[in-house]
Order: C-alpha cells, then sequence, then structure tokens
C-alpha cells in the first residue's frame, strides 16, 4: 500500500475548528509528499534528538550523506546546499556568472544571465531585478543590471538575443511557469533552449524549485522532453514542507568555480535538514508519486474539462500543476478570487494567480476520490458565483 495515503499522511486536513478542507495549495508545493508525512518526520525528530547544526568550518556526516544521496539521485557531481527557492536562485546566478568569466571568459563585470518574461523566482532584488512584473518592481529599485529578458516559449526570439550578446553566461527558466499562470510552454521548447545554450556556449538552468520532485508528473519537469539542464535549482518539496531546504546542483566545471569562503550559508546543509531531504526525496521514489502526479492530474483536467460553463475558458497543466482561467463578469466583480473565496465557503483551499486564473496544486498523495470531490466542489463554486 501506498503509505502516503495511509496515517498521517494526507492531501486534505481538518482544521482546530472541525472544517476539513481539501488542500490545493500544498503550500505552494512544498507538501508534495503530503502533509506530516510519518517518514520525514521520524528523519526530523531522529536527527533532532542528535544534532541539529554545525559550523560550515566543520564537517558532519550527515552533510556528506546527503551530498552523495542527492546527487547521485540526479546524476551531478555536486551539490550546494541553501535552505530557501530564492537562496537557491541566488546561488546559481552567483555560480553562472563566475563560470561566465571563468569559463566561458566573458570580460569582467559583463556577463549577463537571461530570464523569461513572467517569471517567478522569489522577492529578492535579483529575482525583483529579473522580473517583468510590477509587484517585484515599483518602489523597490535601483535594480541589478545584467539580467536580461526574453518571451517565454519563443525559440526565435531567443536564438536573436543569444546571438547579440557574447557576454551570456547562462539562462534561467522555469520549465513551467507557475506564478505566472501555469503557462505551459510549446511541445520541443526545452529542448530548443537546450540546443541554443549549446551552441552559443550558455548555461541552461532550470527552477525547478516548484515544478520539480514529482509535481508535473516526472522527479523534473524537464525530463517531459529528456532534456538535461547544466544545473538544476531545488526546493520547497525538497523537505516536504517540514523544514527550509534547497540545493543547487551542476558539475565539477561550474561548481568548483566558486572557491571555499566566496558562497555559503549559516544554515545550508545543516544535519536536520541534510537528514529531512533524504527521506523526502525517498518517499517521492518509494511511493511512485510521479507516475501517481501523472495519473491523478489527467483525472483532475478531464473532469474540469467537462464541466460545462462559459466562465471555464480554459483548462492546462502537467501532472498536479494545473490552472482554471476564469473569464470575469462584465463589470469584472466576480473573477478567480470570487471563485476561490467560495471554494473556501465549500472546504477547499485554492489561489488566484493575476485575478483570471486559478492554480490547482494538491498533495501527490491526493486519491481518486479528492480529485472527483474537488471537480464537483469546482463545478459548484462556479455555478453559485456565475450563476
Amino acid at each position: 500500500m501506498r503509505t502516503g495515503l495511509t496515517g498521517r499522511s494526507f492531501a486534505s486536513r481538518r482544521c482546530q475548528h472541525g472544517t476539513r478542507y481539501l488542500d490545493f495549495l500544498s503550500a505552494y508545493s512544498a507538501v508534495n509528499q503530503g502533509h506530516a508525512h510519518p517518514k520525514i518526520l521520524a528523519a526530523l525528530h531522529a536527527q533532532a534528538d542528535k544534532l541539529t547544526l554545525t559550523s560550515r568550518a566543520f564537517h558532519n556526516n550527515v552533510l556528506g550523506e546527503y551530498a552523495k544521496f542527492v546527487t547521485d539521485f540526479f546524476g551531478f557531481d555536486r551539490v550546494l546546499p541553501m535552505n530557501t527557492g530564492v537562496e537557491g536562485g541566488e546561488t546559481a546566478l552567483k555560480l553562472c556568472r563566475r563560470w561566465g568569466y571563468d569559463v566561458k571568459g566573458i570580460p569582467a563585470n559583463e556577463a549577463t544571465v537571461l530570464f523569461c518574461e513572467n517569471n517567478f523566482w522569489g522577492r529578492s532584488l535579483s529575482a525583483c531585478s529579473s522580473s517583468s512584473d510590477p509587484s517585484c518592481r515599483e518602489g523597490f529599485g535601483p535594480f541589478m543590471s545584467h539580467l536580461d529578458l526574453v518571451p517565454y516559449g519563443d525559440l526565435t526570439a531567443l536564438d536573436a538575443k543569444l546571438a547579440s550578446n557574447p557576454s551570456i553566461a547562462g539562462m534561467m527558466l522555469e520549465p513551467i511557469q507557475g506564478e505566472a499562470g501555469v503557462v505551459v510552454p510549446p511541445d520541443g521548447y526545452l529542448t530548443g533552449v537546450r540546443q541554443l545554450c549549446d551552441k552559443y556556449n550558455v548555461l541552461m538552468i532550470a527552477d525547478e524549485v516548484q515544478t520539480g520532485l514529482c509535481r508535473t508528473g516526472k522527479m523534473l519537469a524537464v525530463d517531459h522532453e529528456q532534456v538535461r539542464p547544466d544545473m538544476v535549482v531545488l526546493g520547497k518539496a525538497l523537505s516536504g514542507g517540514v523544514y527550509p531546504v534547497s540545493a543547487v546542483l551542476a558539475s565539477d566545471e561550474i561548481m568548483l568555480t566558486i572557491k571555499p569562503g566566496e558562497h555559503g550559508s549559516t544554515y545550508g546543509g545543516n544535519p536536520l535538514g541534510c537528514a529531512v531531504a533524504i527521506a523526502a526525496l525517498q518517499v517521492l521514489e518509494e511511493e511512485g508519486l510521479a507516475a501517481h502526479a501523472a495519473a491523478m492530474g489527467e483525472r483532475l483536467r478531464a473532469g474540469l474539462a467537462a464541466i460545462d460553463h462559459p466562465a471555464i475558458s480554459t483548462v492546462r497543466g502537467k501532472g498536479l500543476l494545473n490552472a482554471i482561467v476564469i473569464t470575469p463578469s462584465d463589470d469584472g466583480k466576480q473573477n478567480a478570487g470570487t471563485v476561490c473565496y467560495t471554494l473556501k465557503e465549500l472546504g477547499m483551499l485554492a489561489k488566484p494567480t493575476h485575478e483570471h486564473i486559478i492554480r490547482l496544486a494538491p498533495p501527490l498523495v491526493i486519491s481518486a476520490e479528492q480529485v472527483d470531490e474537488a471537480v464537483a466542489l469546482v463545478e459548484t463554486a462556479v455555478r453559485r458565483v456565475f450563476g
């Protein structure tokens, strides 16, 4: 039996006041393994009883065990452990620039990193500097230079941008744009990005903080096109939602450009986080959560697509990262947010993005019965809001 569907790991929870909720947020995909997974909690408790934190000036045995485990698991030479997804993105950005100078030979202070329009990888100043979202930029400047934008899903535009600037060191992208509204690129896009990065000697960096770890029906979202990036950034479900853990995976050529003392974190790679991350990855594999997410995602999209209502204009996604595009009422007062508030009253937690999109990302342990229940609740909410 898949343990993720038994015991203390679940896709729905009963809150203190007695209301049961279907969770279709998963803490923004941090609890892919379900809430309070017993194996992950056991690893947390066992390590907490021994040792929680050591200085990075000294070694601990759990970091070594984790480094070997995670690099073998994903097939990379090295890992640089951090705490949060945005820290992982910052780390990848530093590694990319240093590689650009030391390996590609870009002139000093000219290394440029490309990002896609409508990207989202956090709220740090670097992330805001690479964003096209006004909420990330208004009132937070001046911004970091040499972070350029290209349209998402457009290989022709990417080719032209790479050809125009030999100082581009890398391109960081989400295989599926999450905060933008679960935007799935055209088939072959990731393969094309890989080919263009090879053509122009540019690093391909996959931001898999939200899309990775079985969320889209594969261990990594780039696996849908069997693409191997030069760097992968992981976070969120890397700890199953019980402790902040992130990681950057890369080759020796990239990782060893940064020398000891040039990058690090007080808590990055601590024994507690390492023990938790090993258990979280084991759960994903042992319980077959990639295949389960693929099957439940197909069931969810089929059910949503069958709802016959003009307010639902589009259903899209992969695995259990999905979105419903809502056509607002003529006065704009009834929109995705109104539907989400109604869903909450009905016992389902979801969140709007960009006012007209509802993102649906339940824990990957969700059952077929819970998927069907969610579809019924969405239909009820839409009809209650729009008539």
